[in-house]
C-alpha cells in the first residue's frame, strides 16, 4: 500500500490564554502557500504556522554557553541545517511547529543572535525571507542583473539588498498599482519593471531590458508556471534560485525544462547564513521599514492569513505581541 503523505492543513489555531511580551512573529507567503498544500512537501497536520519570529531569551537551561538571558534571538527556519551538510532537514511550520506563539523552546543550536539596533518588527522579518533572499544573491555584486519575482516577503527583502549591493534590478508582478508603488518607492537608479499578467511573454521583456542578454540571477518564486520562461531571460551560466511555489504545480508546464536547464543546487536557510546576514546588517545599519507592509496585533492572525491568501501585501506582514 502507497504511503499517504499530508501536504496541507487547517491553516491555523491558537489558543486564548496567550501572554503579552516582546516577541513578534512575521506572516509570510510561504506560511499560508504550505498550510494550504502549496509547497511540494508534507506538513505535520493540524500544525502551528509561521517561521519568522524575533524573541528575547527569559529563561535558560543550565547547560547553555553560548546565550544569556535577554538576548534578542531568532530561529533558523530548517532547525536541521546547521551547516548546510546534514542529510535530513525539519522546517518550522511544516515538517514541525511554527512559531505563532507567545513563548517558544529551542535547543540554542537553533538560534540565531539578531542585530541590536533593529526594533522587534524589523527584527522578526530577518529568519526566513531574510536569509532566503541573503543566500539566494550571494556572490553576486556591483553590475550583476536580477530578476526579483513579485512583492511578497522574500521578494521585497531581495529588492533591498541587491539595490545595496549595486545590482541592476528588473522587478515583476502582475499588479501595475504594486510595479508603480516600486518605482516611485525605488526611484533612483530608475527601477525596471515587468508585469507578467498583462504581458505573458514576460520572459522576452526581460530579454529586451538587458539588451538581449538576460539576467545574471533570477530570484524565481513562482514554480511550474514561471520556470522555464525564468531559464529563458537568465545569462547562460547564470543561476536561477527556486525559493518559491506560489503559482499552481502542473508539470505539464516543465517540458521544455531540460532543454534550458541550468544545473546548480542552491542550499537556502543554513545557520551561518543567518550569522552572516545578521554581521551584514550591523554593519551597515540597513533599515527595513520600507518594506512592512503593516504591523498587525497577534489575534487578529486569522484576518492576516486572509490577507495574504488575497495577495494584498506587499513585502512583510508582522504580528505584534502587545507589551503589558
Amino acid at each position: 500500500m502507497a504511503d499517504i503523505q499530508i501536504t496541507a492543513r487547517r491553516a491555523f489555531r491558537r489558543t486564548d490564554n496567550y501572554t503579552p511580551g516582546t516577541p513578534k512573529v512575521k506572516l509570510v507567503t510561504e506560511d499560508v502557500n504550505t498550510a494550504n498544500g502549496g509547497n511540494p512537501w508534507p506538513v505535520t497536520p493540524h500544525g502551528i504556522p509561521c517561521n519568522d519570529a524575533a524573541g528575547e531569551i527569559i529563561a535558560l537551561g543550565e547547560k547553555v554557553k553560548t546565550l544569556s538571558r535577554g538576548d534578542r534571538v531568532a530561529p533558523i527556519v530548517d532547525t536541521e541545517n546547521i551547516t548546510g551538510r546534514e542529510p535530513i532537514r525539519s522546517w518550522l511550520a511544516a515538517d514541525e511547529d511554527g512559531v505563532l506563539a507567545d513563548y517558544l523552546v529551542f535547543d540554542e543550536t537553533k538560534l540565531c543572535k539578531l542585530p541590536t539596533y533593529l526594533d522587534w518588527v524589523g527584527a522578526s522579518i530577518i529568519p526566513c525571507a531574510g536569509v532566503t533572499a541573503w543566500a539566494a544573491l550571494k556572490g553576486f555584486t556591483v553590475g550583476h542583473s536580477v530578476l526579483i519575482q513579485g512583492t511578497g516577503g522574500v521578494s521585497m527583502f531581495a529588492l533591498k539588498l541587491a539595490r545595496a549591493a549595486g545590482l541592476q534590478v528588473v522587478l515583476s508582478s502582475s499588479s501595475e498599482d504594486k510595479l508603480e508603488k516600486m518605482r516611485q518607492q525605488f526611484s533612483s537608479p530608475p527601477l525596471l519593471t515587468v508585469n507578467y499578467a498583462s504581458n505573458p511573454n514576460w520572459h522576452e521583456e526581460v530579454l529586451k531590458l538587458t539588451d538581449g542578454a538576460g539576467v545574471d540571477l533570477v530570484i524565481e518564486v513562482g514554480g511550474c508556471q514561471s520556470l522555464v520562461k525564468s531559464l529563458k531571460c537568465t545569462k547562460r551560466g547564470g543561476t536561477v534560485s527556486q525559493v518559491g511555489y506560489l503559482s499552481k504545480q502542473d508539470p505539464s508546464q516543465l517540458a521544455e525544462l531540460l532543454p534550458v536547464l541550468i544545473d546548480r543546487r542552491v542550499i537556502l536557510r543554513i545557520k551561518t547564513h543567518m550569522d552572516d546576514l545578521c554581521a551584514a546588517l550591523s554593519a551597515t545599519q540597513m533599515n527595513f521599514d520600507d518594506v512592512i507592509d503593516s504591523v498587525q496585533p497577534f489575534d487578529k492572525a486569522d484576518e492576516a492569513i486572509e490577507y495574504i491568501l488575497q495577495g494584498k501585501q506587499i513585502g512583510k506582514l508582522v504580528l505584534r505581541i502587545e507589551g503589558k
